[in-house]
């Protein structure tokens, strides 16, 4: 594609890359991403994303910001408190760059809706805070045949995978790792066991950089391996993910062929 002045200037320092170039950028320009959650996660996620010019980004989520948001969810502001979160995260990500195109989605993912919703894009990103959600997406994407790059945290810790196990050997999906959502109030939410406020500015960024690296197709993969990331500690682990050959998604004798059993939990 031909590059217009002002994207020229917006873009130099990734056309500068030899791993990026003009070539990389316009498939970042012409990417499809869904972000699920406008949140903790979803705040740098959108926002790097749409500084580097992936140029649809989706963002789904039916919360509205909070004041008890604003200490980490950094896409918002505090004369947004009461604004639906997808509305206010759209026009802060516009506001950073109005050349690429944001479609809020004011709604919650539900088995009716996420695998129309998934097939629509390249690649989710989920930056949502319970295990159903996260379950449903997992489900989802792999039905549709979309990578997923995963985040989440809670109080000080943090972790990233990146999801492909609809391509087979050596790329595990969710249920891989997570067979079954725990039993309810078994792990607390960040409502109610707290977190740091800057921990999703860094697992989100990783999230970000995940994302751009699997629609330019460069570097190493995190398919089959998850990140950790300890902050007190300050230490990133990389453990590695196997694929479970007794996996209920995407194992041999697979049990899960739809979202139906989201929608009885529902």
């Amino acid at each position: 594609m031909d590059f217009d002045d002002e994207q020229i200037e917006r873009y130099s320092r990734h056309i500068l890359l030899p791993e990026v170039g003009g070539t990389g950028q316009a498939r970042l320009l012409e990417a499809k991403v869904l972000v699920v959650g406008a949140g903790g996660l979803g705040s740098p996620l959108l926002l790097y994303l749409a500084a580097a010019g992936v140029g649809t980004i989706g963002v789904i989520d039916d919360d509205a910001v909070d004041l008890s948001n604003l200490q980490r969810q950094i896409i918002h502001a505090t004369d947004r408190i009461g604004v639906a979160k997808v509305e206010s995260a759209a026009r802060t990500a516009t506001g950073l760059n109005p050349g690429v195109k944001i479609v809020p989605y004011q709604a919650r993912l539900t088995a009716e809706n996420a695998l129309d919703l998934v097939a629509d894009y390249d690649l989710v990103a989920d930056g949502t805070d319970n295990f159903a959600t996260r379950f449903l997406v997992g489900d989802a994407c792999y039905l549709a045949k979309r990578p997923l790059v995963s985040g989440a945290i809670m109080r000080f810790d943090g972790q990233i995978a990146t999801y492909k196990g609809f391509l087979g050997e050596g790329h595990p999906c969710h249920r891989c790792l997570f067979r079954e959502p725990p039993p309810p109030g078994m792990i607390p939410s960040c409502s109610e066991a707290g977190v740091l406020g800057s921990l999703p500015g860094t697992v989100g960024s990783l999230q970000a950089t995940e994302v751009i690296k699997e629609i330019l197709g460069i570097g190493d993969s995190l398919s089959g391996h998850m990140v950790i990331y300890d902050a007190l500690g300050a230490t990133f682990r990389k453990v590695r993910v196997p694929k479970d050959r007794e996996c209920p998604l995407c194992g041999p004798a697979a049990s899960i062929a739809d979202l139906s059993a989201h929608r009885i939990a529902a």
